[in-house]
């Protein structure tokens, strides 16, 4: 059922209960009158939400879970299919005038309202309370805070306010950007999980770049993630574009989202690998809710988070950052923990920041990878594997930015393409190629005792399986032997 028919049942519902006054508030107004697709449903009524909320749930077939600080009562009803989220039914209660109570809202557009009973009148229009002239700022498409004290009382409307005017394609009025500004440092004063959840959408975006440089124009951005302060101003080598550190990840994220939206309005990224594959695999849904596609633009923001405190001459006199993917890493396992991140989630950004530079390296040269390279670089990457190939391919077009040479960019697509065809087959799987020998093989026929060797030796058969030295189970136990004779073997 859409959100129009179950606001009709609702007002069923409710026309029964003739002791209670309900009104539509805030977003699902905003969006029926710009004509958009409402997505959740807000209803305030007075008093407590609770036994409201409770008894919409039950009717519905939902279930209701009450957020006593704020008199709140949120009620899920179920998706409508397995892929789809549940659909949102906020009743809040409000005590005194209803009219203050909308005064009190984050921002004016928000801060409208419609008797549900009236849904589905011919006076709907007539109907609707607009104390603070909301309607009149939709036509002029500016999004404006309902009062000078709205940040201070709710710091997570500042975040909720750049998300927002991305969304409906309005502009901060300057008092309200200014407002923002002036009280950015409270932001810390939020749960990490609200900061999360709206950092995240505003990172799930389209043009997620251009919503990071607004954050961070606000003071927000730092105050999200202060570890990417010491990125600014942070210069780099020559062979990286004029962009400090900073500017650098924040073009790394433009790249990163435009290389997996499967566009294809320019020569850079029809060169990019992409098919229905790649378009299944980062539309997959993992920590947090959030899908590949996302966490990729976040490791692109944090993949050089390290540099800053890594920078330094080598033995040559030359600018370096030696050392900055692994402590990246440290960073991001450090990071996304307070901000209530997924534990899935910071392990895949985690291995990406480790293993971002890994790609590049796989080349020989001028020559393709070989065999045994890609093997070793799925074997040690694992699930972050594909995902650190689109970020190393996003890395390289920020670095170079507007000097980009589209031959260097093919040459380095194909690279990638090839490894990512390499990937699709078994010979480069996670634990690479079964079947030949196992343990018990190696330890009955060369007599060796069981530990840790058994297990390096099967790794290096596997190895030289993918790469086609050994096809049978002959040949794999005779190169058993003679790596043990050789004492080739090492162990961790």
């Amino acid at each position: 059922m859409d959100a129009d028919g179950l606001l009709t049942r609702l007002g069923g519902f409710f026309a029964a209960r003739s002791d209670t006054d309900v009104w539509l508030v805030g977003g699902a107004v905003r969006d029926a009158i710009l004509g958009r697709e409402i997505h959740d449903i807000d209803l305030a009524v007075a008093g407590d939400s609770e036994p409201i909320g409770r008894a919409v749930a039950d009717y519905l077939g939902g279930t209701a879970v009450p957020v006593e600080a704020w008199n709140v009562t949120r009620v899920a009803l179920p998706p409508a299919n397995d892929s789809a989220a549940p659909f949102i039914i906020d009743v809040s209660g409000y005590c005194g005038s209803f009219e203050d109570d909308l005064r009190a809202r984050d921002f004016t557009v928000n801060a409208i309202a419609l008797p549900l009973r009236c849904w589905d009148s011919d006076e709907r229009i007539e109907s609707i309370l607009d104390p603070l002239n909301g309607r009149a700022d939709m036509v002029r498409r500016i999004l404006r805070a309902t009062g000078d004290d709205v940040f201070r009382n709710d710091p997570g409307r500042m975040l909720r306010g750049v998300r927002l005017a991305k969304s409906l394609d309005f502009r901060m009025t300057p008092e309200t950007a200014q407002a923002v500004r002036r009280d950015a440092h409270l932001l810390e004063r939020i749960a990490p999980e609200r900061v999360r959840d709206e950092f995240m959408a505003i990172l799930a975006a389209d043009g997620a770049r251009a919503q990071l440089e607004i954050l961070d124009r606000l003071g927000l951005l730092c105050r999200v993630i202060p570890e990417l302060e010491a990125a600014r101003n942070c210069e780099q080598p020559r062979a990286h574009h004029y962009w400090d550190v900073l500017g650098h990840l924040l073009h790394c994220v433009e790249y990163a989202e435009e290389i997996t939206a499967g566009r294809r309005n320019s020569a850079i990224y029809t060169m990019a690998p992409w098919t229905a594959v790649e378009d299944a695999y980062f539309s997959e849904a993992i920590g947090d809710g959030h899908n590949r596609r996302t966490v990729l633009k976040l490791a692109a923001l944090l993949h050089d988070i390290a540099k800053p405190q890594t920078r330094g001459p080598d033995e040559n006199g030359r600018i370096r950052f030696l050392g900055h993917s692994e402590q990246g890493a440290e960073v991001v396992e450090t990071l996304l923990p307070k901000l209530r991140v997924a534990g899935r989630t910071t392990s895949l950004v985690s291995a990406m920041v480790l293993h971002h530079l890994r790609p590049s390296q796989l080349r020989e040269g001028d020559q393709m990878p070989s065999r045994r390279a890609i093997y070793r670089y799925y074997r040690d990457v694992g699930d972050a594997a594909v995902d650190t190939l689109y970020l190393a391919m996003a890395d390289f077009l920020a670095a170079r930015g507007p000097e980009l040479s589209p031959e260097r960019w093919n040459n380095y697509a194909r690279m990638i393409a090839t490894v990512l065809e390499a990937g699709a087959t078994p010979q480069a799987g996670d634990d690479g190629p079964r079947g030949l020998v196992n343990g018990h093989d190696l330890m009955d026929t060369l007599h060796m005792e069981p530990g840790p060797r058994v297990g390096a030796l099967l790794e290096r058969l596997r190895e030289a399986q993918a790469v086609g030295e050994v096809s049978n189970r002959e040949e794999a136990l005779s190169l058993a032997a003679r790596l043990l004779d050789d004492d080739a073997i090492e162990v961790g």
